[in-house]
């Protein structure tokens, strides 16, 4: 199976990264790409996509994942209809009961 990933390219505290077709089970920096279909710089927020090879991928069943996904419904890429985006993940405390917020207000001591 395909996946549609970024791979980080580029120096320390300057990401770069390439937007590549590649087999899922492989590890996103193995070096074994079927693709490269584009670029996208952080920095700059510069995209540069090949709208054309993204889309036949997808038409044969390349899984995006959810970061590439959200890059390409920015710019105007149709994903397919079987593409179900990750839930949104909430935060709970472990030990909600244990934060000051939650500890019963103690009453200022009355001087007399």
């Amino acid at each position: 199976m395909l996946a549609i990933r970024m791979q980080r390219n580029g120096r320390a505290h300057l990401p770069v990264y390439r937007i590549v077709v590649q087999e899922s089970q492989r590890h996103p920096l193995s070096g074994r790409v079927v693709a490269e279909v584009g670029s996208y710089h952080p920095e700059t927020k510069k995209l540069v996509l090949d709208k054309e090879k993204v889309e036949f991928y997808l038409k044969n069943g390349a899984q995006p994942s959810s970061r590439v996904a959200l890059i390409l419904e920015k710019n105007g890429v149709k994903l397919p209809a079987w593409y179900k985006p990750a839930p949104k993940k909430s935060a709970k405390a472990k030990h909600a009961d244990k934060l000051r917020k939650n500890q019963p207000k103690e009453e200022p001591a009355a001087e007399a």
